[in-house]
């Protein structure tokens, strides 16, 4: 069976609905880089997950054609991710949408370095025939965080934000949300398939120990 990164780490995929703490190490993923309202039709964010995931199909269907990667097997492709935070605020505020900035990720695995990812994006272009130069190979170390699994629409997600913070206040943690330790979500669910509420998502902040 294909290896599912969402099942394989499940302490970072599949938490519970209450919060939780946890280490998490560098992992390397496929980014493009935006700002603004992600519901916007046809804007910058729906033409990054475009790139984001002609990129990661044409890597995990590399083993089908001449070009070999190293230590490969097959897998599937980790779930969508986003990276959020707005001008001035290092969190994410809900009602002004249109001022977000956005660093969405698909995660990669181990085996692919720097030059197979280039390989990538070249050969995604050409058979897909989108500009996919705004690919980068990033490397991200969140270090410690708060977790949990939001259930429902994304514009409830405050609730379960506070119920992180409750957490936090007692047990002698305080979110630590900079420019380079962002608001981190990860999307179990298809949002085209499935119900708002029942969206299943990943909330994830950065802590430190409260001074």
């Amino acid at each position: 069976m294909a290896f599912d990164f969402k099942k394989e780490f499940k302490e970072f995929y599949m938490p519970k609905d209450r919060p939780e703490i946890v280490e998490v190490p560098s992992t390397n993923y496929i980014a493009v880089r935006g700002e603004g309202d992600p519901n916007a039709e046809g804007g910058a964010y729906q033409r990054a997950i475009s790139i984001l995931y002609a990129v990661a199909y044409t890597l995990k269907m590399s083993y089908k054609s001449d070009y070999k990667i190293e230590g490969f097997f097959e897998y599937v492709v980790p779930p969508l991710e986003g990276f959020w935070w707005q001008g001035g605020t290092a969190g994410a505020g809900y009602g002004r949408k249109e001022d977000f900035h956005w660093i969405s990720v698909i995660r990669l695995p181990d085996f692919v370095t720097r030059e197979h990812f280039g390989w990538a994006v070249q050969t995604a272009e050409k058979k897909k025939r989108i500009d996919c130069s705004s690919a980068e190979f990033l490397t991200i170390h969140e270090g410690l965080c708060v977790q949990i699994m939001h259930l429902g629409p994304f514009d409830e997600e405050p609730k379960t934000v506070a119920l992180m913070e409750e957490y936090l206040e007692k047990h002698g943690y305080v979110t630590d949300l900079t420019a380079d330790r962002l608001h981190h979500e990860i999307y179990l669910s298809d949002a085209r398939k499935v119900a708002p509420e029942r969206w299943k998502t990943v909330i994830r902040h950065p802590i430190k120990k409260k001074a």
